[in-house]
């Protein structure tokens, strides 16, 4: 996951210059002449139409107008009645998804998004969720790490994968990236690892069984003058195995790639004050497919 985009996305900062709706404007009329030669009443004015013939012109209207809006509806794709967990149609690639009337997310579980859709709306939402919480700042404090393990892994993963969190996060790597044993920057320094979810796909789903790829970029490192370990943005993806417990959709097991990554910009970087206080400033999100 990225935390760097959330420093802002392209052109971004500041604002738009302009509304682009804010060009459309005036009107415009247009005359039309009907068919069938002079039908002049001798005084050079046309008759009124019939009301024949407006109510048919009405009706054209309203018939575009309802194609329209109903054509809006969806984008396209189908799923099975109920929208719990039927597959989507054949269409290939990446898309909006369409309304389903369930909320993706119901609530939180301390600081992490929980109750997810039991469909593949859901599996991503959580997907999502789950790989912001698994690269996070809070991971690397033991306290905090316990709980995030706890809320997202199933029940039978959580012991072993808390060892392994535990081995990986140890003293030797806490020193390397500036931190003491409980995971907190020196006095003066700041510790950033902030991730922006880019998007979702599925890759598997079942009932009770998901595996998705979420692509991130993120902002890693720390912030502060004389800072060995200064903050950079990283792009990569990270796969979730989920399955269906105890009324959500909880990691069974998940891995991490590079990339795909942009051309960086040359963009001028933000001194190590700017960064501290962005993130101090800027919270993070709830991401709902």
């Amino acid at each position: 996951m990225s935390q760097g985009d959330e420093r802002g996305y392209g052109s971004e900062p500041g604002g738009r210059t302009e509304d682009p709706y804010s060009t459309i404007g005036g009107t415009r009329q247009t005359r039309t002449r009907l068919p069938g030669g002079d039908d002049t009443d001798g005084y050079g004015r046309r008759p009124a139409r019939s009301s024949r013939s407006l109510v048919m012109v009405v009706g054209v209207v309203v018939l575009l107008v309802a194609a329209i809006a109903f054509a809006n509806l969806g984008d396209g794709r189908s799923k099975e009645p109920g929208g719990g967990g039927g597959k989507e149609s054949s269409a290939a690639g990446a898309g909006p998804t369409s309304a389903t009337g369930t909320k993706p997310v119901q609530g939180k579980n301390g600081t992490i998004a929980a109750g997810f859709a039991h469909d593949e709306q859901g599996a991503q939402s959580a997907a999502a969720n789950y790989a912001v919480a698994l690269v996070s700042a809070e991971i690397l404090k033991p306290d905090r790490r316990s709980e995030i393990v706890r809320q997202i892994f199933v029940t039978a993963r959580v012991d072993e994968l808390e060892a392994k969190f535990n081995q990986a996060y140890n003293q030797e790597f806490l020193n390397r990236v500036g931190l003491d044993s409980n995971g907190n920057a020196a006095a003066g320094m700041t510790y950033v690892s902030r991730t922006a979810p880019v998007g979702t796909k599925v890759t598997s789903y079942s009932q009770n069984d998901a595996t998705v790829e979420v692509w991130c970029t993120g902002v890693f490192g720390t912030a502060g003058v004389g800072s060995t370990n200064p903050v950079s943005n990283d792009w990569f993806t990270m796969t979730l195995q989920l399955q269906w417990a105890d009324s959500d959709w909880k990691v069974d097991a998940f891995s991490q790639k590079d990339g795909p990554a942009p051309v960086n910009t040359d963009r001028t970087a933000s001194d190590a004050d700017e960064i501290a206080e962005a993130v101090e400033e800027y919270g993070g999100f709830t991401y709902a497919r």
